[in-house]
């Protein structure tokens, strides 16, 4: 088990091979920033829901975990995919009676940054959530106060490399977490 608060570097595999479709609106994080996610998700999750992450679910070492875990997306590259859940964000709470408060972290990185697609997002996560489940998530600085309001969430010091995506994120959570700590060097500081 990795003690130190930096994450595993190697080239990563969903990124050599999957592109960003544009008309879904899919911007992938950069690799050392799914480093540092999975480290986070594999120190302090059991059952993950990614909502509009798949980056991420596929990036997970940790077979346990990866394998309880579900990553839910409207793209259907995936449909034949075990762990794949076709979920459309405009539908937040259509999804299997059986999936409702079965995970301990939520993983959220929607395609817009409006307060009407992320009060559709936390409905999905308040019903996905176990009760004092984990969130993480990304979105535009300035969503802070309303995120705050809807799902209980901090910006946190770690910000999420995005590279095709022209204005920068943060990420969010509702615990204190010593991986988003620290700065990330992928993101230049102004």
């Amino acid at each position: 088990m990795e003690t130190s608060n930096e994450p595993r570097t190697k080239r990563n595999r969903f990124l050599a091979r999957t592109e960003e479709k544009w008309e879904l609106n899919q911007y992938w994080y950069a690799s050392n920033t799914i480093a540092m996610l999975t480290k986070e998700i594999e120190e302090h999750a059991t059952k993950v829901a990614f909502l509009s992450t798949p980056s991420v679910w596929f990036s997970l070492e940790n077979g346990d975990i990866k394998s309880r875990s579900y990553f839910f997306d409207v793209d259907l590259q995936w449909e034949k995919h075990p762990n794949f859940v076709h979920w459309n964000y405009n539908q937040p709470t259509e999804v299997d009676p059986k999936m409702h408060h079965e995970f301990d972290c939520v993983v959220i990185d929607p395609p817009f940054v409006t307060a009407e697609v992320w009060a559709k997002y936390a409905e999905a996560a308040r019903l996905l959530l176990k009760d004092g489940g984990k969130i993480i998530l990304s979105t535009i600085p300035e969503n802070a106060v309303m995120l705050k309001e809807m799902l209980n969430v901090e910006p946190r010091a770690f910000q999420p490399s995005v590279p095709h995506l022209v204005y920068q994120y943060n990420f969010f959570t509702n615990y204190d977490s010593t991986n988003f700590a620290s700065l990330n060097p992928e993101v230049e500081s102004f």
